[in-house]
């Protein structure tokens, strides 16, 4: 199979106009959060809430933009697991329990870039229903399956059908927001995935959760992603268990837990003006502008690190939490060099 034409199974990119257009390339999202786990739902006198499937709405205002796929709920008081591409850049997130005029704002509890695993908090949600999980290391070749998405960004959800066409496969996939990614371990399947359905599940024949959509192949032109019978689902299993990890509040190399740090620039493509990280936008009011930093100033150290390009930069940002004041040197557009100290801000998701 040709790994190029492959990409992740986006959001549902919505037209929207936007107030500040700017890529946000300097930026990491881990938000603390205390969050009660367990997947049995309260025991109260009322029938649980809706399907354990949500659809997830979010409004990328840096990027001008809006989005919107699924989650499952994990527990009763609103512990939704999702793809990280589905939150990546969002600076608000809404989470709307389909048939039941319920909808409640969300937070990031954490997230795993490099799995495209995250753990949101719907705020003020109780007695929802929950999905019900069975065991991906069971899976076989030829079982049905039956994906559950919003599919085409509807607001509702869809359902698709198919049978397990491989296991354990690996696929390089790319979004559409310019991220790529090696995922591992994934369940191939022909159900029919299409934009909307990024963290949705996976359904067994008896129903449970075997794995989280995230991933199909695309067509030609534009790479745009059309509804495929070549889909890739995280088995439920691994998705859990980060899940898990998150909730327990353990960062990792992988897995960003807490507060969102944010800088507020959109960097210059590396290598164009020399070695350091070139700012080429600054967003108004964030904490590059509130310390001075312009277009055309280049970042050289940051925290008492050396910053050799953007990517560099956004590692640093990346180990760091809202209100951290750091010390930055750059060297102004005059070829001075100077030192300033910012106060990184909270911004959205990496």
């Amino acid at each position: 199979m040709n790994m190029q034409s492959l990409r992740r199974l986006p959001p549902m990119r919505l037209p929207w106009r936007p107030h500040i257009r700017l890529a946000l390339l300097a930026m990491v999202a881990v938000v603390v959060a205390s969050v009660t786990a367990g997947l049995a739902f309260a025991r109260t006198g009322a029938a649980p809430i809706g399907s354990g499937v949500v659809v997830i709405d979010t409004k990328l205002g840096y990027q001008g933009g809006q989005a919107a796929g699924t989650g499952m709920v994990l527990s009763s008081s609103g512990e939704v697991l999702t793809n990280n591409h589905v939150i990546r850049g969002a600076t608000t997130i809404r989470i709307v329990v389909p048939g039941t005029g319920r909808s409640y704002t969300a937070k990031v509890v954490g997230y795993d870039v490099t799995d495209d695993i995250a753990v949101l908090q719907a705020s003020g949600a109780s007695n929802l229903k929950t999905v019900s999980l069975g065991n991906s290391s069971t899976v076989k070749l030829g079982q049905v399956v039956k994906a559950v998405g919003n599919a085409g960004g509807s607001g509702s959800l869809s359902t698709a059908g198919g049978t397990v066409t491989g296991i354990a496969r690996a696929i390089t996939v790319s979004d559409d927001q310019g991220g790529s990614a090696r995922l591992t371990g994934l369940i191939e399947t022909n159900a029919e995935l299409q934009p909307g359905d990024s963290g949705g599940p996976l359904f067994n024949a008896a129903g449970n959760v075997i794995g989280m959509d995230a991933a199909a192949s695309v067509g030609s032109g534009f790479f745009r992603l059309v509804a495929s019978a070549d889909g890739y689902a995280i088995p439920i299993n691994k998705a859990v268990t980060i899940a898990k990890q998150i909730e327990s509040g353990k960062a990792s190399s992988t897995i960003h837990v807490g507060g969102t740090a944010f800088l507020g620039v959109e960097m210059a493509e590396d290598g164009y003006y020399g070695s350091g990280a070139t700012i080429a936008a600054v967003v108004p009011g964030g904490a590059a502008a509130a310390a001075g930093l312009a277009p055309g100033d280049t970042i050289t150290a940051f925290a008492g690190h050396s910053v050799s390009s953007s990517s560099t930069l956004g590692s640093l940002v990346a180990a760091q939490k809202p209100g951290a004041r750091i010390s930055l040197t750059y060297v102004d557009q005059t070829g001075l060099a100077r030192t300033t100290t910012v106060t990184l801000a909270s911004g959205p998701p990496q």
